[in-house]
């Protein structure tokens, strides 16, 4: 029994003075680049402002399909189309050839571009260059019209959203300067499209300029970008992280223009969750399958905690 306590202690001796020599002979902990943290730091305070701003995405109070060629709206019961706020009867959206019009119901103070509507107006999509926004509820309320494919839909947004009233806070990985990527972009043809899938289960056809190609852990990793030739991009990826940390759904990066010498730079640090992560009422674009990554990206913003509602009295 002697012996064996003697090995034990012998044993405990040299473990704790090989930690000791492991500690002593371990580099130093990295530092974060003073400039890369607070540009890191700005964007992120950027990205919150954007999402809790009175028409960001938590904002959001509803989408309504418009499945008739004219439609009531307002709070109000006897609406066709029953708003989360505003007036009871607001007015009438009614489609006309290809083209959608709203007409206001007398004497409800709504607005377009700061001026008082006071008859029938076109209601321009987000597909056009200047979509119509009214204004309703002393400005506080916003109401447009989206078209995903052949749908059209009311997307109405208010200030004082439960999403955004109620909001908790962003979580992120910690910043790592290793996941500001500098990448090849490869271009496709001109007007090449990819086909992707949003929320609702729509699938566009949209603008796919090229490849953006770098290398992590040893290999060649690829993501297909989203936008226009000579134009911003978008990245909208999933990884393993997806749904153990990160949003199930996937997560979206914009990328600048690529250079003069076809270079991009990916930061993963600026992944971002799409708006379905905190409200149900936007139509995401999901992750093409050539974007969904075999690896962990620890970096970003992590899944959204939600306010958890108080049971019922």
């Amino acid at each position: 029994m002697k012996h064996v306590m003697g090995c034990v202690a012998l044993l405990a001796t040299m473990l704790l003075g090989g930690c000791g020599d492991d500690a002593r002979n371990a580099a130093p902990t990295a530092k974060v680049d003073p400039a890369f943290a607070h540009d890191n730091e700005r964007w992120r305070e950027q990205r919150l402002t954007e999402l809790l701003a009175p028409d960001g995405w938590t904002s959001l109070v509803g989408l309504h399909w418009l499945d008739l060629k004219a439609h009531y709206i307002g709070s109000g019961s006897t609406s066709g189309v029953r708003l989360a706020a505003g007036p009871p009867r607001m007015g009438m959206v009614t489609r006309v050839g290809e083209g959608w019009f709203f007409t206001p119901e007398a004497g409800v103070p709504v607005k377009v571009d700061g001026q008082v509507v006071k008859g029938r107006i076109p209601l321009h999509s987000d597909h056009a260059d200047a979509p119509t926004l009214i204004h309703f509820d002393d400005d506080k309320g916003t109401l447009s019209l989206i078209e995903r494919g052949p749908r059209f839909g009311l997307r109405v947004k208010h200030a004082d959203a439960p999403a955004r009233v109620d909001f908790t806070h962003l979580d992120y990985w910690p910043a790592d300067p290793s996941w500001r990527i500098t990448a090849r972009f490869v271009p496709h043809d001109v007007n090449k499209t990819i086909p992707i899938v949003d929320i609702t289960g729509l699938t566009s056809e949209l603008a796919n300029a090229g490849v953006i190609e770098f290398e992590r852990d040893g290999r060649t990793w690829r993501l297909e970008a989203l936008g226009d030739v000579g134009r911003p991009l978008q990245v909208i990826f999933a990884d393993r992280t997806s749904g153990r940390g990160s949003y199930a759904a996937g997560r979206y990066i914009d990328v600048d223009v690529p250079d003069a010498e076809s270079q991009v730079v990916i930061d993963f640090n600026r992944a971002y969750n799409p708006p379905c992560a905190f409200t149900p009422f936007a139509t995401c674009p999901l992750p093409p399958p050539e974007n969904r990554l075999d690896m962990e990206v620890t970096a970003g913003e992590k899944s959204y905690a939600k306010h958890k509602q108080e049971p019922a009295a």
